[in-house]
Order: C-alpha cells, then sequence, then structure tokens
C-alpha cells in the first residue's frame, strides 16, 4: 500500500533517523524495578507463584499494553506483566540509569535507531538489551526499517508499526470558523490560522513546558525545508559537509517563530503542559496541535466525541509539490539482557508479534501496523498522509544524530527561542555544538 512505509528502496541513512520517542507524558513516576516473583493464587491453579514481569513504558504504551498484557495472562496465566508509565524525559534519565545498573525493569521502553539515551542502538550497544532475532516476526521487518530495529544485524526491539507527525485538529471548530478543507501549502495553513483567531478561537495549542513537544513543528516542517531540497542532507552532516545552521532548519525556526509573532500560538506556551494542550483542541478552547500520531487516542479520550478529531500533514512549503512529511516507527520495547526472567520477558514479546497482536497494538495508537493483513485497518485520521508515504516521507530527524545530546538541546533552544531569551543564529550554533560532541 505504501512503497516508503512497507517496501522502503531509500537509503540505510534515512532510515536510522526513525523514531517513536515523542510519548506522551504523565505524572506517574518510575518504580525500582528488578524482577521478582510473588505469590498469586488466582494467576496459576493450585495457588502457586506467578512470574511477575515489570515493565517500565511512556502513557502512549498504556491502552495497548493494557489490552495485550491481559491477553496473554489469559493465554499464559503463569505470568503477569506489572506495568508501570513515566514521562519520556524521565525514562531518558532514571530508567537509563538503572539499566547501567544493572537493576532494570524485564521489559522497558526503547525508541527506534539512535539519538536518545533510550534508544535501541545506545543500549544494544553497551549489551543491555536482549537478542531478539530468533523471534519469527523479525524476519517479516520491511528492508528499510531494519536500521530502527537492528544493530549489527541483530534485532533489539519490539514495535508495532510507524507514525507521522501532522496537525490534530478539531472539526467542529473548523466548521465553525468556516473552514471547509485542510490547507495545501504554508500560505494557506496561515492563512487558516488567520481565519480561525479572527473567529475568537486559539488556532495552535502549544505545551512547550512538556519538554518532547517543543520538538514536534520543527519536526512537521524539517521535511519540507530540508528533505525535499536535499534528501541526502544526513549523510552530508555526518560527514561533516553540511549543519543545522547552513541548512533549511533556519528556514524552519524562522517559520516556527513567525506562527509565535502573528499569535497564533496560545498564551506562555512555555508554561502549557502536554495535558493542557491536549484538553484545548479536544475542548475547542483551541483548533488544533502539532503532535504525533501516537497520541491522537489521548486526544479523543478528552473530547465529547472522538469523531470530533481527525489529522492533516502540515504543509512545510508553498509548492503543494514540494511538501514533505515525518513518519516514523512508534516507540516500542525491549527486553533486559541479564534478568532472571530474560526468557519470559522474550517470550512476551514474540507474543506481541503475531500480526493479531501487531495490528493491535497499531489500532490502539492510531499507527500504521508493521506489518499487515487482511485484518489490518489504518485509522482514518492517518489516511491524509499515505499519498506522501510513497516518495515524500522521512523518519523523524533526530534518529540519525551520532549522539544523545542533539535532542535535548534541542529541547531547550525552542523553549528559549520562545522565551525570546535566544537568537535563531545561538539555537542552530547550540545544536551544531551538541552534534560534533
Amino acid at each position: 500500500m505504501t512503497d516508503l512505509l512497507h517496501e522502503a528502496k531509500v537509503s540505510r541513512g534515512r532510515f536510522l533517523r526513525m523514531m517513536g520517542g515523542l510519548a506522551a507524558a504523565t505524572a506517574v513516576t518510575v518504580v525500582n524495578s528488578g524482577c521478582s516473583t510473588r505469590p498469586d493464587t488466582t494467576a496459576t491453579t493450585g495457588g502457586g507463584a506467578a512470574t511477575e514481569l515489570k515493565f517500565v513504558g511512556v502513557a502512549d504504551q498504556k491502552a495497548p499494553m493494557d489490552k495485550l498484557a491481559a491477553a496473554y495472562q489469559q493465554a499464559k496465566p503463569s505470568v503477569r506483566i506489572a506495568a508501570s508509565y513515566a514521562p519520556t524525559d524521565q525514562v531518558q534519565t532514571s530508567l537509563r540509569t538503572q539499566l547501567g545498573a544493572g537493576n532494570a525493569p524485564d521489559l522497558h521502553v526503547v525508541y527506534p535507531g539512535n539519538g536518545s539515551a533510550m534508544s535501541m542502538s545506545q543500549i544494544a550497544g553497551a549489551g543491555l538489551l536482549a537478542d531478539l532475532s530468533a523471534q519469527a516476526w523479525t524476519k517479516t521487518i520491511p528492508a528499510g526499517f531494519k536500521p530502527a530495529f537492528q544493530l549489527d544485524g541483530k534485532t533489539y526491539i519490539f514495535s508495532a508499526g510507524s507514525s507521522v507527525i501532522g496537525a490534530v485538529y478539531n472539526k467542529k471548530v473548523f466548521e465553525k470558523a468556516g473552514v471547509a478543507s485542510p490547507p495545501a501549502t504554508w500560505s494557506e495553513f496561515l492563512a487558516l490560522c488567520d481565519k480561525l483567531k479572527k473567529a475568537g478561537v486559539v488556532p495552535i495549542a502549544l505545551g512547550a513546558q512538556t519538554p518532547w513537544v517543543t520538538q514536534l513543528i520543527t519536526y512537521a516542517l524539517v521535511p519540507s525545508t530540508v528533505y525535499a531540497k536535499d534528501p541526502s542532507f544526513d549523510d552530508k552532516q555526518l560527514a561533516g559537509q553540511a549543519s543545522f545552521a547552513q541548512s533549511g532548519w533556519r528556514q524552519a525556526m524562522e517559520m516556527y517563530l513567525e506562527l509565535q509573532k502573528r499569535g497564533f500560538f496560545n498564551d506562555k506556551p512555555n508554561g502549557t503542559t502536554f495535558e493542557q494542550q491536549t484538553s484545548m483542541v479536544a475542548t475547542g478552547k483551541a483548533a488544533m496541535a502539532i503532535q504525533v500520531s501516537a497520541v491522537l487516542p489521548d486526544f479523543r479520550k478528552a473530547a465529547s466525541s472522538p469523531d470530533d478529531l481527525s489529522m492533516f500533514p502540515v504543509p512545510g512549503a508553498d509548492d503543494a509539490s514540494s511538501v514533505w512529511i515525518p513518519a516514523g516507527v512508534v516507540v516500542g520495547l525491549g527486553a533486559g539482557a541479564k534478568g532472571k526472567n530474560a526468557e519470559e520477558a522474550k517470550a512476551f514479546i514474540d507474543f506481541l508479534g503475531k500480526q493479531e497482536n501487531i495490528n493491535a497494538w497499531a489500532k490502539e495508537i492510531a499507527a500504521i501496523p508493521l506489518t499487515q493483513d487482511a485484518s489490518s485497518a489504518i485509522d482514518p485520521a492517518v489516511e491524509s498522509f499515505l499519498p506522501f508515504t510513497k516518495d515524500r516521507a522521512v523518519p523523524f530527524m533526530d534518529q540519525r544524530w551520532p549522539n544523545a545530546e542533539v535532542q535535548p538541546v534541542h529541547f531547550a533552544v525552542i523553549q528559549e527561542l520562545l522565551a525570546g531569551d535566544a537568537t535563531i543564529d545561538e539555537a542552530l550554533k547550540k545544536m551544531d555544538e551538541a552534534y560534533r560532541k
């Protein structure tokens, strides 16, 4: 159905940027998560001890994990999944520390590819992830996606599919403002925002107090401002022949700030959280938010009717044929390499890799399933992105970055730009310096 997302024939470099680390934040704290077993008279016939597999994830994994963990316990009553969820920035620090200290949970969130402290390449390279290569589902990973799943030819992460970044919008708000259809160019997007503002509604809700949200507008624009003009940008940047400062990243940041200067964001975006952003759009106080499709279910849960919400690509160019989109493998999970329950943890991942469970996980987070069969479904909200995925999509930017330093710097400089505490020159210089570390 989509050449890029399922039969990709582009360079290995482009797909190293695939990621799913744009997970929704939640106030739950990371628990101490060593392996354990507990007596459980309900879990096994005869009142024996059930094996408890501890899982630490991020919020947009909760719905699919709850569903599939329950299904697994039905199939295998002797195993119970004890899940907890933490903010993205917390798993990048606290959980990563636990991994290094040897007291990691049996199962935990892992981000595809490279570029963050909890990414597959970083953790597997440190010998902290179990090898999943013997599992049958790994043989069906599309060739273009393998760099997101594999290091040195071995698979270390399970992910159910791919997601996109675009505008989550409230259809009723658009209709009330007289907006007939989503925009196809940047000029049309600005005109849409102006129309919404004049109608008395916040055009774009921005929850920049939550660090990972800061990056999404940049990521939505950079495919058009950078990769549409130079698909080999990442290779050149790795070779020292290109930089953030001397590229379309500058234009994307200028466009980001243009939205702010024209009053298209809510007041004090640096003091607004992801949860507040979600509520604003769901309740009609704001018309849209630039977000990853994996959190669309969070917006729907907050709305009076789930059908009120849909998505469209953010057009980052004035020529519609030059509009590209970001599309990447969603956040996944892996098994600790050294835990005493490692084999049982791997068995659960093997269960997740069955096609019906890939379909179920993808459905819960509005993702495009990693592999598909007759029972697979694509969420109607992301159907408008599919025409772009054949040859006008690039994976999320950070997965080709050579270290875990650039992403937090990107978060910070966007907050500084929004606060008026830095210039674009200063922001891009900091990102280039972090890239070269």
